[in-house]
């Protein structure tokens, strides 16, 4: 099964290329015009052992908004795509890591219903203007599109690099979970016989 997807999306705000490979080794090359932006999607990748080509040119201009929140409805799009009707993966994973003095809690389900619960305290900006509002945004945008449902709980942490490192760390090791391919899986994971 080669999960593997591309997608472009253009508006008057962005202009993005997209390409996944869900089954990857975590190859990344990454390129967004935020440089902090551009750390987390690259160890998302790393520590999801996703292949994941991204090129965003933004209106930064005005703000990171749009170029952070367009980009998460193109990746969202493209787990939706690469997965397909979801046949045989474990739907369901969960992951809680730790950066410094930060821990993360990420618990994903991949059914279908778009949902984030966001247990994150409000953080003061961070690294070159990037908050926690951002890594929120990006987050809800991939639900949306991906129609899945992840909680993201943080118990407790200081620095807001290690919060925002810690956080799409956790994602991606929760989303690689509930991607991967059960042996012993027959079919689509729900009594409903569809996702």
């Amino acid at each position: 099964m080669k999960r593997k997807v591309e997608i472009k999306r253009k508006t008057t705000e962005t202009d993005i290329k997209l390409a996944l490979g869900v089954d990857g080794k975590g190859k990344a090359s990454i390129s967004t015009g935020i440089a902090f932006f551009d750390h987390m999607l690259t160890l998302f990748s790393k520590h999801g052992y996703f292949d994941l080509s991204v090129k965003a040119k933004g209106d930064l201009a005005v703000d990171m908004h749009h170029t952070v929140e367009d980009v998460g409805i193109v990746l969202g799009q493209a787990f939706r795509k690469a997965l397909g009707a979801c046949k045989g993966i474990k739907r369901y994973g969960a992951s809680c890591l730790t950066m410094d003095e930060s821990i993360a809690k990420a618990t994903i389900d991949i059914g279908g219903r778009p949902n984030l619960v966001f247990n994150v305290p409000k953080k003061a900006i961070g690294e070159k203007d990037f908050d926690i509002k951002l890594t929120k945004a990006f987050l809800k945008a991939f639900c949306d599109n991906a129609k899945v449902t992840l909680h993201i709980n943080l118990p407790y942490g200081e620095d807001i690099h290690h919060i925002n490192e810690v956080i799409f760390k956790s994602f991606a090791r929760a989303l690689s979970n509930a991607c991967e391919v059960s042996k012993r899986a027959k079919g689509v994971p729900s009594t409903k016989g569809k996702i």
